[in-house]
């Protein structure tokens, strides 16, 4: 069979770009817990990573417009020397019409907080045909001063959408879209858009959220990863060795796939209660309670996690390795 795209070559030494979805952790009774949430992302801040606020990780399609919001509120009171991207998000139900004017305001309370919209996907909006739907995000993209654009498999979501390779190359060719987070879990479909970027807009930052193949930054890609939500500061030690050419980055990779290919295993959305299990074991959260919405893992995976993060821990300390 002919390889739809030229056999990928890693890039090493190539700096990565790196936004962190941050999980919204909950106390018992299923109420959100304020102060972790900013600590997580003052974590993220601090590990040098951007944070990314009311994404899937953090439960921004179950949020009121009130608590994304709040969410919103406490990240740009923070200090953010790289700035913030936060999910737009518009809840809908299959059937429903797309919401120009919902996404128009949510982008709105983003920006006004000094934030970067990711353009998350809803039934709406993935409904409408090919040019339909280009003529939406154009109208969407003259609201804003920049965006993001995002691709969702439906393993994530019943209301994901892959788009086709003409569809993505129009969206690089809006101006103010800075890039597009694309979460099929597919290598080699991501690896076609990597080439057209490379051919069409190098400037453009295709975001993998493959939590199950991190390894794409290797070949140019970005992220936009539910997964470094786990661990922020080792993602970013390990974006440092990729850039430093340090060889470290294989073995400490391996492992944060591992951990990767544990969290986000069948049911994929229940990786979020694996955040909260694997945050709460490291003592940054203080309970790995969930949204009441939310599917769940079993309390056994807690022994498979504690594995893991001891791991990390004596392998790859944070303190003093750069």
């Amino acid at each position: 069979m002919k390889a739809p795209i030229d056999w990928p070559v890693p890039r090493p030494g190539r700096p990565i770009t790196g936004i962190s979805a941050v999980l919204l952790p909950f106390r018992p009774g299923g109420t959100i817990d304020w102060e972790g949430f900013a600590s997580l992302v003052e974590q993220t801040v601090k590990a040098g990573l951007v944070p990314a606020v009311n994404m899937d990780t953090g439960f921004g399609p179950f949020l009121s417009t009130v608590e994304k919001n709040q969410a919103l509120d406490i990240v740009s009171q923070l200090k953010v020397p790289k700035g913030f991207a936060a999910g737009a998000v518009v809840p809908d139900q299959p059937g429903d019409p797309f919401n120009p004017t919902a996404y128009a305001d949510a982008m709105a309370a983003i920006e006004a907080r000094g934030g970067i919209p990711v353009i998350m996907q809803s039934y709406g909006l993935t409904a409408l045909p090919g040019e339909e739907l280009l003529a939406a995000y154009r109208s969407l993209a003259s609201r804003v001063r920049a965006f993001y654009a995002f691709e969702l498999g439906q393993q994530f979501a019943p209301f994901g959408r892959i788009y086709s390779l003409e569809t993505y190359k129009a969206l690089m060719e809006i101006p103010n879209c800075l890039g597009a987070k694309h979460s099929s879990l597919d290598r080699v479909q991501e690896w076609q858009r990597l080439a057209l970027r490379d051919a069409t807009r190098p400037d453009f930052l295709v975001l993998t959220g493959n939590d199950l193949a991190i390894d794409m930054v290797m070949y140019g890609s970005d992220y936009l990863l539910g997964l470094s939500a786990f661990a922020p500061e080792h993602f970013a030690m390990r974006d440092r060795w990729w850039r430093d050419r340090d060889p470290r980055f294989f073995a400490l990779n391996d492992l944060l796939q591992y951990l990767g290919s544990f969290g986000f295993r069948h049911p994929v959305p229940a990786y979020k209660h694996s955040a909260a299990q694997f945050l709460k074991l490291r003592e940054r959260i203080a309970c790995d309670e969930t949204h009441p919405r939310s599917a769940g893992r079993p309390e056994a995976d807690i022994a498979v996690l504690e594995l893991i993060a001891g791991e990390l821990d004596r392998s790859f300390p944070l303190e003093g390795m750069r």
